[in-house]
């Protein structure tokens, strides 16, 4: 594979394919850079559009430069990151556990570059200059799940992941863990489509759960949602519970909720950070509910255009979801993380 990596300017230009070893930084070395290098594509609707959203609007707010550069291949990682260091980068932020590794081995020699590594597990022995985030994203997850119960008539739910992993394989078990919290009969039934970024195979999936009776599916699979999305579409009722707002307007009468994990909020706040006089690197930040990241909400596109009948029953439950929520954030209902499928 071509190790290239593809770079969008501040200015918002085209993205431009340079070989990692030619790209020029003499524009912006003496000022910094705040770069975000992101292992999947842009396009998706999702994670990585809303952090170069995010990136740019803080950019312009604060004067700095900024680059975001696809890591489509896991042997550039290292290159790319010792590039954009070399050249005076202030702050690197990466996404996903695959890159825990690089900055591992990368940080240490450049000890005045600040490292954010979203969705990545703690460090050990911390690293000065590097902050992990973890998102609760379970949690948010158990909310669908009670949702989902009540709003199902088969019963049966569906959920489709990107990859079976730890954290995904919790999102799954907190679902099934809400759903049954209020319908003790219902069944929740899990998928992964092997990618974050095959809408195809999402379609496919998501197909045959709702060929197979199940009316609801909440998905954790990115741009792969896409799929899920147009199968929802394809007959009404069927209900999907998807990850961010801007997959509102793809299924305006499909699209009944979001558990959000806001990742271009996340990087807003960890940037500002490391940008600011009291940043503390060699920690790990867990983001759960309350933080303005990670949440259960309604669309309000759904509520617009959505079947009357099922737009009136989801205004009737949501008391007893923001209940649910309120017991979360105060210890009285303790959600279980678990991993195992």
């Amino acid at each position: 594979m071509d190790r290239r990596g593809f770079l969008k300017s501040a200015a918002g230009a085209a993205a431009l394919g340079l070989a990692v070893s030619s790209l020029s930084f003499k524009s912006f070395a003496a000022g910094g850079l705040v770069a975000l290098v992101h292992t999947q594509a842009a396009g998706d609707n999702g994670p990585v559009d809303s952090m170069i959203g995010k990136l740019k609007q803080l950019s312009e707010e604060q004067g700095f430069e900024y680059r975001a550069v696809y890591a489509q291949d896991p042997a550039t990682y290292e290159t790319i990151f010792r590039t954009l260091a070399d050249n005076g980068a202030a702050v690197i932020v990466s996404t996903f556990n695959e890159v825990g590794e690089a900055f591992k081995a990368l940080a240490p020699s450049y000890p005045d570059t600040k490292w954010i590594q979203l969705f990545g597990d703690p460090i050990e022995p911390a690293i000065p200059n590097v902050v992990t985030v973890s998102y609760d994203y379970y949690l948010g997850c158990y909310l669908s799940g009670m949702f989902a119960a009540h709003m199902s008539k088969s019963g049966k739910i569906g959920f489709i992941g990107g990859i079976s992993i730890p954290p995904i394989n919790a999102d799954f078990n907190a679902v099934k863990a809400g759903a049954q919290s209020v319908r003790p009969d219902a069944t929740v039934t899990a998928a992964f489509a092997g990618s974050f970024q095959d809408p195809a195979k999402g379609q496919e999936i998501a197909t045959q759960m709702f060929n197979d009776g199940i009316d609801y599916i909440q998905t954790d699979s990115a741009a792969t949602d896409g799929g899920i999305i147009n199968a929802a579409n394809e007959k009404e009722g069927r209900m999907v519970s998807a990850l961010d707002a801007a997959q509102y307007p793809l299924g305006p009468k499909s699209v009944i909720g979001i558990v959000s994990l806001d990742f271009g909020v996340s990087l807003y706040n960890e940037v500002s950070k490391a940008l600011g006089p009291d940043w503390k690197g060699g920690s790990h930040i867990k983001t759960g509910l309350g933080t303005g990241v990670i949440d259960f909400v309604l669309s309000p596109l759904y509520q617009e255009q959505g079947p009357a009948e099922l737009v009136a029953k989801a205004k009737e439950i949501w008391p007893a979801i923001e209940k649910a929520r309120a017991g979360i954030l105060d210890g009285s209902l303790e959600v279980p993380f678990n991993t195992t499928l």
